[in-house]
């Protein structure tokens, strides 16, 4: 008996080893994707005309707080999350004070969700809009560190603090580099709010967002959170071109550019036989347009023939449409063959409301990817396992030797009894 359970040990010892040499190359993994913490910033708007209540029969303030109650259950633990506040303090009239009237609600950092909860739920509708001053104190709430930094405006008026012009203070922002974007939204806003925060997004390559539903700030505001915990890339800008013939050649990467209202640009890939083009298309509505809208995204040969497309339609309900495509170009036997280029065409369907600017063009963002095709053994992980064939290959080869060595002790104690 003793032996046997001395047996039995030295298998799960054996077991035990076996599994940690399958973990062990897991924080190496995890050292390769380490990055820098993303911070946000939420900017909120308290001022007195929060009060309004035309926001599904409530008020604006009420909106806000339930927003930021789910975004802050959603927020992801790598985000380092704070909030400032915009006119929530001071009460009187004196212009100079009221504009000097921002606070940082919340510092950020590591998020605790029930201290900014019960901070959030303090917030009653109060005094000035002093956009300006906000913007540039969130800057430095947000200053240091090497990753992705970001400021989302939720405001339903316009700066009262004027000479200090929310715009400038955003261009002065974009202007230092430090690679701050600021979202802005606007709660059932009028003509100049929108105009104000839509050139306060412009000018640091953010986005700006109508909205007139409790649900639409919460789903935006939550989105705008998110995308701070996407990997930095840097988009590098292009300029597409009305034709085939004169498209700009990329190669892989992530590209920005303006395409007018119902416009086509064109861009030009090569594709080397036995690889595959990857790319997809975002455009932004950065105005408002009218509802049904679409966007396509087509591989064409340089004759004219379209070889593959992808395509988009939407209502109007977010402030963006994507689509994407994929394009494997067979092997050939022909060492001589060579690349083919593959012009990509981007068609909007967009059109502006009544009185809306049409320039400049809306935003539009492409990524193309030029990878080994699936035929290759090397791109069977771009199909979904990946790194993880040696996880597998190494849970099949325990799972085999576990399986040999219980039946080898299953059967030895068989034979021990029966001489018993």
């Amino acid at each position: 008996m003793i032996r046997t359970q001395r047996l039995a040990a030295g298998v799960c010892a054996l077991l035990a080893a076996l599994a940690a040499g399958i973990a062990s190359p897991a924080p190496a993994a995890a050292d390769e994707t380490d990055q820098a913490a993303p911070k946000v910033e939420l900017v909120l708007d308290v001022s007195g005309s929060m009060r309004a209540r035309d926001i599904d029969g409530g008020s604006r303030m009420a909106a806000a707080k339930q927003a930021f109650n789910e975004v802050l259950d959603a927020t992801p633990e790598e985000v380092q999350l704070g909030i400032r506040t915009l006119g929530a303090n001071y009460r009187g009239n004196d212009r100079k004070t009221g504009c000097k009237d921002t606070a940082q609600l919340y510092p950020v950092g590591p998020l605790d969700r029930t201290e900014a909860k019960t901070a959030v739920a303090t917030l009653a509708p109060t005094g000035w809009t002093p956009i300006g001053p906000a913007l540039q104190a969130a800057a430095g709430d947000l200053n240091g560190g090497d990753g992705s930094r970001r400021i989302v405006l939720i405001s339903d008026g316009e700066d009262t603090c004027q000479p200090l012009d929310p715009c400038e203070v955003a261009r002065e922002i974009a202007a230092k580099g430090i690679g701050l974007t600021i979202d802005t939204l606007g709660l059932v806003p009028d003509a100049k709010t929108r105009d104000q925060l839509s050139c306060i997004a412009d000018a640091t390559g953010g986005t700006y967002t109508d909205v007139r539903h409790k649900e639409e700030l919460s789903d935006r505001v939550g989105q705008l959170v998110d995308r701070a915990a996407d990997p930095v890339v840097t988009p590098v800008a292009t300029e597409g071109a009305t034709e085939c013939a004169k498209a700009p050649a990329l190669k892989s990467g992530l590209y920005t550019d303006r395409e007018e209202f119902g416009q086509q640009r064109w861009y030009k890939v090569d594709v080397e036989p036995g690889q595959e083009l990857r790319a997809s298309v975002s455009v932004a509505d950065d105005r408002t347009v009218n509802p049904d809208h679409g966007v396509l995204l087509r591989a064409v040969t340089e004759r004219g023939r379209e070889i593959v497309r992808g395509e988009a339609a939407g209502t109007g309900r977010t402030d963006m449409i994507s689509t994407g495509l994929r394009y494997p170009k067979p092997e050939s036997d022909d060492d001589t063959a060579t690349a083919e280029s593959v012009c990509l065409q981007v068609t909007n369907s967009f059109s502006p409301a009544a009185g809306v600017k049409t320039t400049p063009g809306l935003p539009l963002e492409l990524t193309v990817d030029v990878v080994d095709g699936p035929s290759k053994a090397s791109d069977v992980a771009a199909f979904g396992l990946g790194r993880g064939w040696w996880l597998l290959g190494a849970l099949v080869l325990t799972g085999f030797v576990a399986g040999l060595l219980w039946g080898w002790l299953s059967r030895w104690r068989f034979a021990v009894w029966r001489t018993n």
